[in-house]
């Protein structure tokens, strides 16, 4: 699993993920929806990783 997710990009997926799950925590918050894909965003920006850029061979990371 090679990474595909930089910097910027990741800081933003975490501080996204982060918002969302605590949207879904909320009383008015959407929880079946938010929390899942928050949960995901979060997840892909700790491990710099993301499945949906495979496809189409994008790379926000520097190459090495």
């Amino acid at each position: 699993m090679a990474k595909n997710v930089g910097g910027i990009d990741r800081i933003v997926r975490a501080v996204v993920g982060i918002g969302l799950i605590y949207w879904a925590m909320t009383p008015t918050g959407p929880m079946m929806i938010a929390g899942p894909i928050g949960f995901i965003v979060l997840l892909t920006a700790i491990f710099g990783w993301c499945p949906a850029y495979l496809p189409f061979g994008f790379k926000t990371c520097k190459v090495k």
